[in-house]
């Protein structure tokens, strides 16, 4: 089955959205399967992307007029292209003549898959360069610590001496959930007497 999407920036459009349609009906994909959207590329939540991705099967093929309707970005563009490919889905685009159904297509959708794969490792590259950089320089990555090693310091004097973790939050203006990931942090567990762990 052929399944349809098309996607505009603005709802001013009307004549591009038109043209998509036209393009997707002519190619053979029924009415009944074109999905929309209006919206800006560079969103992430696009519903009808979603719609279309969801109702897409084994066997189906989703048709494009173009490249750039499908994918905010070239990165996004390969993941969902590769992530058709994992679930059988065949993938058209109409102005670019790309096919995945054909044997040229079938190429290009494993060139797509290598230059996804390129960016993750160049990703990784550049995160692990950076890291290392910033330790060089005496910085360590990671969330930033928000409670200090002093106040820290009293907050578990305080938990040692009796006090709940609800007082201690409240004394000190902690959120709960900071105090319960600062203190498994320094490996703190409550006494074994029954106090709140």
């Amino acid at each position: 089955m052929l399944v349809g999407y098309m996607r505009v920036s603005t709802d001013g459009d009307r004549q591009v959205m038109d043209l998509q349609r036209d393009a997707l009906l002519a190619a053979g994909v029924d009415e009944r399967h074109l999905f929309e959207d209006r919206a800006s590329g560079s969103r992430g939540d696009r519903a009808g992307l979603a719609k279309a991705l969801t109702f897409l099967r084994a066997g189906d093929c989703l048709v494009v007029w173009k490249l750039d309707r499908l994918g905010r970005s070239l990165p996004h563009l390969l993941t969902t292209v590769t992530d058709l490919k994992a679930r059988g889905i065949a993938f058209r685009s109409l102005t670019e003549q790309m096919d995945t159904t054909t044997a040229q297509g079938e190429l290009v959708f494993h060139i797509f898959g290598a230059l996804a794969q390129f960016e993750r490792s160049l990703i990784q590259e550049r995160v692990q360069a950076g890291l290392a950089a910033a330790a060089r320089r005496g910085r360590r990555g990671g969330r930033p610590v928000t409670i200090g090693a002093e106040k820290l310091g009293a907050v578990t004097a305080a938990l040692d001496g009796g006090a709940t973790k609800a007082a201690v939050c409240r004394t000190f203006g902690i959120k709960r959930s900071t105090l319960i990931d600062s203190l498994a942090r320094i490996g703190w567990s409550a006494d074994p007497k029954g106090q709140e762990a």
